[in-house]
């Protein structure tokens, strides 16, 4: 499965580590990791991804695929600025939401609004999100509702 990991742009260590923590568990289940392919829980998720031998796709809102942070192996420049995250969360069959601000809301709500099952870790609590306590949590949410 190809899971959208959205979130924060900048987060404190706590949730870096949460974030790095899916993207591990991602990687050892065999999935694929989509996010926005910048800092913060976009990084934290494509480093434990890619630190578990995971494939990573990061699809960015500028036109330079360097802009991308050292942990996507697959870059994809857009120069659609903010408008790129219904690429981000139209190319995962499920999402997970760490954190976030009103990037990370509007990729739930375009998720929700595909029918894709969402998990969310101390992000927005909105109707349709299911709240988590841990990334393995978040894990066994998406998976279960994917069958």
């Amino acid at each position: 499965m190809r899971v959208s990991v959205i979130g924060g742009s900048t987060v404190g260590e706590e949730l870096y580590d949460q974030a790095r923590e899916v993207g591990r568990l991602l990687a050892e289940r065999g999935h694929e990791v989509v996010c926005g392919g910048r800092g913060g829980v976009m990084e934290a998720v494509a480093r434990g991804a890619t630190e578990a031998g995971g494939h990573t796709i990061g699809i960015l809102p500028g036109a330079d695929r360097g802009a991308a942070n050292e942990y996507i192996e697959t870059p994809i420049a857009t120069g659609l600025g903010n408008a790129r995250n219904a690429l981000v969360v139209g190319n995962g069959d499920a999402a997970i939401a760490i954190d976030g601000s009103t990037g990370t809301l509007s990729e739930i709500a375009l998720a929700l609004d595909a029918g894709k099952p969402v998990a969310g870790l101390d992000t927005h609590d909105i109707a349709g999100v299911k709240a988590v306590e841990t990334p393995q949590a978040a894990l066994e949410y998406i998976e279960s509702a994917r069958q």
